[in-house]
């Protein structure tokens, strides 16, 4: 049984229904012909040479009953009727012309159907006169119409239930669709977005840079240290703001189209907030009063040595800190939470936890939303790689880890791109 699945299994889906009916096929011949051994009922001849060509032909015509329903039914209950008039048993090769209007009733319109049921009852009545010495015809009667009408009700009730799998199976495949084009539009919208920080922060470097090109060049004459002092500036701030812009056309490389500018992190681009500078490390203890205003307990703890981070790479740390603070508002309401800064001397790791709360919901928590596709795109550019997932004491724990600032790795002073990916423990 495993073996003949197994087979089935590798043919492709446009033949395997003609394997089926093959099969099936030549079932019904091989079961036919050793009906026709048997010795028939009074009235009856055995089948011979000419009956088992009948029986062949009769059974071997089903493997084209997809195709062609009608033709095919019509076929083998002309076969049969022939081989009925032969004198040969009815009973040998009744079966296929049932699979015939089965399939006729499965496929095909009712008035079809009921046709086809019509001409099965019609040859099992010729088939009780052609014998009547030996038959009864009430059990003749009756039996022409209980088995046409059993297969009939049968076959109308399993082409009803196809017909409603292929609809499921084409409204699933167009949910898959809304579903992907709705991921896309999620990262599309993401990436936007920390685009439109990154450039916030490209300008800010831009400023610096004129600012500090203007005071170099006004204290030249007067005061050369302070000029150099000023000239190393611009040089650190260039090389950061072309860091920054190489990462904001790597994060674009997509191919994505813009997005009308619209609302930014909940509220308008008009107004003070719009200039607001990007945030950065130096915001979160604001963030945590925030967080603490709204019910829930946070610590912050920062081990290692502090090394000053790039102003995109510090606001990829806010912005993820604030998602999962948001998170743990959101899913676990009250309760205790632990924002962790950890300088290593290769990797910076970023830890906030919380205990979970009496409403926690992992798997609420984890479905795919904007929050873990802006954690994966901001850690993506970065070259670093975000874990989230239930810890095993209970709560739950987002982690992000971003390779230290060098510049010395590659050229450029940026580590190599990572994944990104958010991996769900």
């Amino acid at each position: 049984m495993h073996a003949g699945s197994g087979f089935l299994d590798r043919l492709g889906g446009r033949h395997r229904p003609l394997a089926v009916d093959s099969l099936l096929a030549l079932g019904y011949v091989g079961a036919g012909l050793l009906l026709g051994q048997e010795q028939p009922p009074a009235g009856w001849r055995s089948v011979d040479g000419l009956g088992a060509v009948l029986t062949a032909l009769v059974g071997l015509v089903m493997v084209a009953r997809r195709l062609a329903p009608v033709v095919v039914f019509g076929a083998s209950s002309a076969l049969w009727t022939v081989f009925i008039a032969c004198g040969y048993w009815p009973v040998v090769n009744s079966m296929p012309s049932l699979l015939g209007l089965y399939t006729v009733a499965a496929t095909r319109r009712p008035r079809t159907a009921l046709v086809c049921a019509a001409v099965v009852a019609g040859v099992w009545v010729y088939a009780g006169i052609g014998n009547i010495e030996h038959s009864s015809m009430p059990t003749v009667l009756a039996q022409a119409v209980l088995f046409p009408a059993v297969v009939l009700v049968v076959g109308r009730g399993s082409g009803a239930l196809a017909e409603r799998n292929r609809q499921f199976a084409e409204l699933t495949s167009q949910l898959r669709g809304q579903q992907e084009e709705n991921a896309l539009r999620a990262l599309t919208e993401e990436r936007v977005r920390i685009a439109r920080e990154l450039h916030d922060v490209v300008a800010h470097h831009m400023s610096v840079i004129s600012l500090q090109a203007g005071m170099a060049s006004y204290v030249f004459p007067t005061d050369p240290a302070a000029s150099r002092r000023a000239l190393d500036t611009i040089a650190d701030t260039s090389r950061e703001a072309l860091e920054e812009m190489r990462r904001m056309l790597v994060l674009l490389r997509v191919g994505q189209e813009g997005q009308p500018d619209g609302q930014r992190d909940g509220q308008g681009e008009d107004g003070a907030a719009a200039y607001a500078p990007a945030p950065g490390l130096d915001l979160l203890d604001r963030l945590l009063e925030r967080v603490r205003g709204a019910g829930a307990e946070v610590t912050m703890e920062i081990t290692g040595s502090p090394i000053r981070l790039p102003q995109g790479m510090a606001l990829c740390v806010y912005r993820v800190v604030q998602e999962a603070l948001t998170n743990v508002l959101k899913h676990a309401g009250p309760t205790r939470a632990a924002v962790t800064i950890r300088y290593e001397r290769r990797t910076i790791v970023v830890r906030v936890t919380n205990e979970g709360g009496d409403n926690f919901q992992p798997n609420r928590e984890m479905s795919p939303g904007h929050g873990l596709i802006g954690m994966r795109e901001r850690a993506k550019i970065y070259g670093g790689s975000v874990t989230a997932g239930p810890r095993a004491l209970g709560g739950f724990e987002v982690r992000l880890t971003l390779p230290a600032p060098t510049t010395s790795d590659r050229p450029g002073g940026l580590p190599a791109p990572g994944t990104g990916d958010v991996h769900i423990r």
